[in-house]
This record gives C-alpha cells, sequence and structure tokens, in this order.
C-alpha cells in the first residue's frame, strides 16, 4: 500500500476516462479504514470529485441529495486523508483507503455509517456515539473585527 494516491491533473485526466461512470455520471466508493479494513461509508463520486480526490489526497465526494460536492471534514472536521484509491475489474466501482481524522466518519458521531446489525429481524445498534452530532456541526459563531 503507498502513503499517497497516484498524482492526478485535471478532471479530464486519462485514468479517470478508465472508470464506467453510471447514466448520472456517477461510480459508487466504499471508504475503508486504511488500518483495519473496516468500511466506514459507502458514497458516491462524480468526475471533479474522484479528480479532487486523487489531487488532494483527501476525500471529495458527490452529494446526491444536495446536489453538490461533498469536501468530507469540511463542517464536521473529520477529513478523510486518501492512502489508496483502487479501481475494480470491471472499472465500476472504487474503493478508497483512509486514514479517518477525529475517528469519526458518520454524521451520527459513530466511527463507521455501518452501526447497525441485524439480530433475530431486528437492527440493532452496535457502536457507540463518540461525539454527539449536534457539537459536531454546531455552527461556531462569527468573529467580526472591531467588535466589542
Amino acid at each position: 500500500m503507498s502513503d499517497a494516491p497516484a498524482p492526478a491533473n485535471e478532471a479530464g485526466a486519462a485514468w479517470a476516462n478508465q472508470v464506467r461512470w453510471n447514466a448520472d455520471g456517477l461510480v459508487p466508493v466504499v471508504t475503508q479504514d486504511a488500518a483495519t479494513g473496516r468500511v466506514l461509508t459507502v458514497a458516491w463520486m462524480n468526475r471533479q470529485a474522484l479528480s479532487e480526490t486523487a489531487a488532494r489526497g483527501e476525500a471529495v465526494y458527490w452529494s446526491r441529495s444536495r446536489a453538490k460536492l461533498w469536501r468530507k471534514g469540511e463542517e464536521s472536521g473529520h477529513v478523510q486523508k486518501v492512502r489508496e484509491l483502487r479501481l475494480d475489474c470491471d472499472a465500476d466501482a472504487i474503493v478508497l483507503r483512509v486514514e479517518q481524522q477525529g475517528g469519526i466518519a458518520c454524521h451520527t458521531g459513530r466511527e463507521s455509517c455501518f452501526y447497525r446489525r441485524l439480530d433475530d429481524g431486528r437492527w440493532i445498534e452496535t457502536d457507540p456515539v463518540l461525539k454527539d452530532p449536534a457539537l459536531i456541526y454546531a455552527k461556531q459563531p462569527e468573529h467580526k473585527t472591531g467588535d466589542r
């Protein structure tokens, strides 16, 4: 495993043309903890998100619900440092192996988005909340210069 993703140039890089994008111009991404292999989340990328991820060395996804780029950690501080980027045999799915900053990948304040296990016909929450989401996403008051 390398310490950093392969370098990328612009959004039209030849390597990105090898990805089989779906009809919406997206590709699914499974994100794993590079040290443990635990699946942290599953998300989507468009061409710009993939190129930016490779160039920055930090995970950038496409938010389908917000219809915009989602730079993981831009609000929470829980950045995902990319250690490896892989494309599957059909070229239609990506695996990111990351170093999860702050140990929290899920917006619920948990290590992983996969914190529920099917047990006897019910979903059981198995992982603890590490930090209250209200604290993670609390808007900090803006400080204006000159105000007293």
